[in-house]
């Protein structure tokens, strides 16, 4: 588990702000599902998403997430991947593959998983809820931002320690939300047999 709670260049849960934020918020928990819980509503109620909101400047370290007050889901991952590792909670990243609209074109959405006791590896997403979305902590049934509807989506089943590349590149790359809306990230798929 020990690369789960590391902290890094995008996940800086060393950074002062993050860490003061981390420990505010585990403040009065009686167990490591309230922290996550706290630290999950946080960032899915008070973090705002931005696209929804229209929100510039590109954020992309959690750091920057939590001193702008806005992300893409990517970022936003980033920002509780660096609260619950900060708090000593193994937390990884996970990806969806999903529609843009209906069928094509195709981009990734980024989401978290935590390691439970009791429960092992469970995924969360605070995307940040709106007509349509309504994630939730509820283990052990995963309540996440999306379902998969077509053939071309997937939940990808990896957990990552790390952001994917390609998340970083469209992230640093882009400077407005309206250019990461114009380029969001995708990857190819494996073909699965049946």
């Amino acid at each position: 588990m020990n690369p789960y709670l590391q902290f890094s260049p995008y996940i800086d849960g060393d950074h002062p702000d993050v860490a003061r934020k981390a420990v505010e918020l585990a403040a009065g928990c009686r167990s490591e599902q309230d922290i996550v819980r706290r630290c999950f509503e946080f960032v899915r109620d008070t973090i705002r998403h931005s696209w929804d909101h229209r929100l510039n400047p590109v954020t992309c370290r959690a750091s920057e997430v939590l001193a702008h007050g806005t992300g893409y889901c990517y970022a936003k991952s980033h920002l509780l991947a660096a609260l619950l590792r900060r708090n000593g909670i193994p937390t990884g990243l996970c990806y969806q593959r999903l529609s843009v609209t209906e069928g094509a074109p195709y981009c990734l959405h980024g989401l978290n998983a935590v390691y439970l006791d009791g429960h092992g590896w469970y995924r969360i997403d605070a995307r940040g809820n709106k007509p349509g979305v309504d994630a939730q902590f509820t283990p052990p049934i995963e309540r996440l931002a999306f379902r998969i509807h077509d053939r071309n989506e997937r939940d990808l089943p990896e957990i990552w320690v790390e952001p994917l590349p390609v998340v970083i590149n469209t992230l640093l790359t882009y400077s407005t939300v309206e250019e990461i809306a114009e380029n969001l990230p995708d990857v190819e798929l494996i073909a699965q047999r049946f």
